[in-house]
């Protein structure tokens, strides 16, 4: 079926510390399950079981992010026939488009779930290096394809004093490059891993293929007691929510997590 501007609401999911797994239901569309944790919290295990017998939506990463490179084969393996998410990000190479293409290639021919649609990342250094993967993933016969916060090639194409938002405006222009170049089209599937700024999502508003996002900016902000502005944030913390994963979480934190999620929304118009 056709995806049209008027069906399609993007989904969103804010990662979060053990305590507010239960918590976390009221203000994400679905769950996004971090495979290295699996292995260390039997509580995070049973919160993805529970999540999957009860039919809530469920994007497994491989935690290159969290750990430098992707988590390891066979586990990821087992955890993908275990919960048979409803979609798996493959392994990929931080800034590395041809080793992200040869993994990409490898995990097109490898036999997962019939339900787990796979999620291919792009990498790379420079616009040839995401034009070019970004179609070898469509050649690949990959249905939905990702993009990372981080690389330096953003801050490269959009120079500016802040590095946030030279980041933020970089993978932007980027994709709006690639779609203007009708590399991406309006009835791709695309998703946004992370980000730089909580801003930057408004500005993705009018493109239609912007079909899901994950990002625990509102959470670790509000874990370290910063609240958003109106118009967001000027700077990003550098602490990763698998870090001190099973803190407790006071009332206050809670409150300021709570509330950077609603703003999350509003600032992006949601």
């Amino acid at each position: 079926m056709e995806k049209t501007q008027q069906s399609m609401k993007v989904k969103v999911s804010h990662e979060v510390p053990l305590q507010l797994l239960e918590d976390s239901k009221m203000f994400n569309d679905y769950d996004y399950c971090l495979p290295h944790l699996l292995d260390q919290y039997p509580e995070y295990e049973e919160y993805f079981r529970k999540a999957k017998r009860t039919g809530r939506y469920i994007i497994m990463d491989n935690s290159l992010h969290e750990l430098g490179k992707a988590y390891d084969t066979s586990r990821l393996l087992h955890w993908v026939f275990e919960l048979e998410p409803n979609e798996f990000i493959v392994p990929d190479v931080w800034e590395n488009s041809e080793l992200s293409v040869r993994n990409a290639k490898n995990w097109s021919v490898t036999e997962l779930p019939k339900n787990t649609t796979k999620v291919a990342v792009v990498q790379g250094k420079s616009y040839i290096d995401f034009s070019t993967s970004y179609q070898r993933y469509k050649w690949l016969g990959y249905k939905k394809i990702a993009f990372s916060y981080g690389a330096s090639w953003f801050q490269e194409t959009f120079p500016h004093p802040n590095p946030y938002i030279s980041k933020m405006m970089g993978r932007l222009k980027t994709i709006a490059n690639l779609y203007k170049n009708n590399i991406i089209s309006d009835f791709d599937r695309v998703h946004l891993l992370g980000c730089n700024l909580p801003q930057e999502y408004l500005y993705y508003t009018d493109f239609k293929f912007i079909e899901s996002i994950d990002t625990s900016n509102p959470v670790i902000h509000g874990l370290e007691g910063v609240r958003y502005t109106q118009g967001g944030l000027l700077y990003k913390s550098k602490q990763k929510i698998d870090k001190d994963f099973t803190q407790e979480v006071t009332p206050t934190q809670k409150a300021d997590i709570i509330y950077n999620v609603n703003m999350f929304r509003k600032i992006n118009k949601l």
